[in-house]
């Protein structure tokens, strides 16, 4: 057995007892006019972000926003984004991302369900918004305006869809202070809703609270900086890098990072929180291609690079990455599932001054739970996704005994504890009280602990499949199929493709004649769900194989899905490129 803590840092760290609004406050002293956001040649220094985030606190404060009401995040990638977030948690009250691709039907349960006050959102999406939102007692609807990486051609003002709860960025922060408001905001309030699927696909607001974000967000950047928390004179969140922090290459306030993930997803957010902590410069790259992200990381030096596996596999495939200067490249960070141990070498070929890791995490555990080790000199093993952080434990235990552990090296389901997981969730006692145990979070996800503490996640205990780093769940596909007139039966199960994880294929027992249904069929739930679940495969059949007790044996379908298409069957279509969606992206 080897010790592969990074040497220099503790195995627990001292977390301030602050709430979110600090950790930016710390920047801001630290950093001042070091550019903390980049949204084409729009720059934020990291005063002029929390001075325009306490304005726009003061503005919601000013439009009847109070300490705990639920303000929605409706928001593409944009340096707005993060004077919105940040301007929502100095105001004391609590944010909640939503995807801004996803259709009315869906936003407007997750607002109805989190109770909504406001809402923040940008031209594009605007419409959709209004239409969700029909009815529902949102009092506010802030219009934020377009951006190189946001870009629109509807009118910049699009407040009129939303009557008298419509104004304009502008009009909301015209006049405040850019001192923030006072407001004593307790560090186990819900700092935000983080929404998730469960083992029915049916939507679940986590309750994080502002001791978990900054918990979260101190453990990712002292592991991947080489640094310890404390506080400033006044309160807010700082890094002391140790003595050997040189052996990280992410010295705190030396680093630039380009970012593709979708703020509104807990990647994305918790890589926002911790380069704010680190004075890390935020590039937003806009919508994706993969030429022209890789120009950007040569032309403004990048230093730091997370994404899921579809990025890399993007990259990997494009002729270009071998003529480019990527030698500025220091970390290299895979998350959102687990990638392959051949795109991970071609990683480290291509990015050779990179440490290239892979990290676990889930929205019940704010976002990051395990990471790889990221200093120059730490020992790392392909295919693992690394560590427990700071102050987490994590336990393999027996899926069908959850009392039992299993030896090390045995397959199990994760549990893990730690400052991150979350209190539950928004309005779900019984569902809350069956994946939150003694302070314990049961991840529904298989692995293993290795002899050195390493962990392997190896599948899910549920059907959830993970298509370009998202959670898919059958059931809300099958429910949608349902509702088709010329289906009588549907399953959804994933076929693994290495570009992008797995994607949907339906199996359907159809009503009438299926050859000229495939493509209907496909366009009918793409109209009902956010692009990132559509079906990207329909397979007919007679029947459901189905168990003596009349369930669907989905593993006799993931069977057939991973077959050829039998004979005279049309290709129907299926999409299995390596590039992110830009939907899914962006709006």
């Amino acid at each position: 057995m080897t010790d592969y803590w990074p040497a220099g840092l503790p195995r627990r760290l001292d977390y301030p007892d602050v709430p979110l609004g600090a950790v930016l406050a710390g920047s801001a002293r630290r950093y001042r006019d070091r550019a903390a956001m980049r949204d084409g040649d729009q720059v934020l220094t990291f005063t002029g972000l929390y001075e325009q985030a306490a304005a726009f606190a003061r503005g919601l404060r000013a439009r009847g926003i109070r300490q705990g009401d639920v303000v929605a995040l409706h928001l593409p990638n944009t340096l707005w984004f993060a004077v919105a977030y940040y301007g929502i948690t100095l105001a004391g009250a609590t944010a909640c991302p939503a995807n801004p691709a996803q259709p009315a039907r869906a936003l407007r349960a997750q607002l109805a369900d989190c109770s909504a006050a406001a809402v923040v959102t940008h031209p594009e999406p605007a419409p959709v918004l209004a239409e969700a939102i029909d009815g529902l007692p949102v009092r506010l609807v802030v219009i934020v305006p377009p951006s190189t990486s946001a870009p629109s051609d509807r009118p910049d003002d699009c407040a009129q869809l939303f009557g008298k709860a419509g104004t304009a960025l502008g009009a909301l922060v015209a006049g405040q202070s850019t001192h923030p408001p006072e407001v004593l905001v307790p560090t186990d309030s819900v700092a935000q809703y983080g929404y998730t699927g469960g083992t029915t696909g049916a939507p679940k607001g986590v309750r994080i609270l502002h001791r978990n974000i900054v918990g979260n967000t101190i453990q990712v950047a002292c592991w991947r900086s080489g640094a310890l928390p404390g506080l400033d004179s006044e309160g807010g969140v700082v890094l002391d890098p140790l003595e050997n922090s040189g052996d990280y290459a992410l010295a705190p306030g030396s680093y630039a990072t380009l970012c593709i993930s979708p703020l509104f997803h807990a990647l994305g957010l918790i890589s926002l929180n911790f380069f704010l902590l680190c004075g890390a410069t935020t590039i937003l790259s806009g919508r994706f291609d993969a030429e022209s992200y890789l120009e950007q990381v040569e032309r403004h030096r990048i230093t730091y690079i997370p994404g899921a596996p579809a990025l890399w596999h993007a990259l990997l495939a494009t002729p270009g990455i071998r003529t480019r200067d990527l030698s500025s490249v220091k970390a290299v960070v895979s998350g959102g599932a687990p990638i392959d141990t051949y795109s991970l070498e071609k990683l480290t070929e291509v990015f050779p001054n990179a440490a290239v890791i892979e990290g676990y995490g889930l929205t019940e555990a704010t976002a990051t739970v395990s990471s790889g080790p990221i200093a120059k000199a730490g020992l790392r093993k392909p295919g693992s996704q690394g560590l427990p952080l700071f102050d987490t434990e994590l336990e393999i235990r027996d899926p069908l005994d959850p009392g039992r552990k299993v030896p090390r090296g045995e397959r199990g389901e994760i549990w893990a504890r730690g400052p991150q997981v979350a209190s539950g969730y928004l309005g779900r006692p019984e569902e809350t009280a069956a994946q939150f145990v003694d302070g314990w979070l049961r991840t529904g996800d298989t692995g293993h602990l290795d002899v050195d503490g390493f962990l392997y996640v190896s599948g899910r205990s549920k059907d959830m499949l993970i298509y370009k780093g998202y959670n898919v769940y059958p059931r809300e596909l099958e429910d949608i199929l349902g509702g088709h007139p010329a289906v009588l039966q549907a399953s959804v199960v994933g076929r693994a493709v290495p570009a992008v994880g797995e994607v949907p294929v339906a199996f359907v027992v159809p009503t009438a004649e299926p050859r000229a249904m495939a493509e209907e069929l496909m366009e009918y739930v793409a109209e009902r769900v956010t692009p990132y679940k559509r079906i990207r495969e329909v397979r007919f059949v007679d029947e459901l194989p189905l168990s003596p007790a009349g369930k669907v044996l989905k593993t006799e379908l993931r069977r057939l899905a991973r077959t050829t298409r039998g004979p005279g069957e049309p290709p129907w279509g299926t999409q299995e490129t390596g590039a992110p969606d830009t939907a899914e992206r962006q709006v």
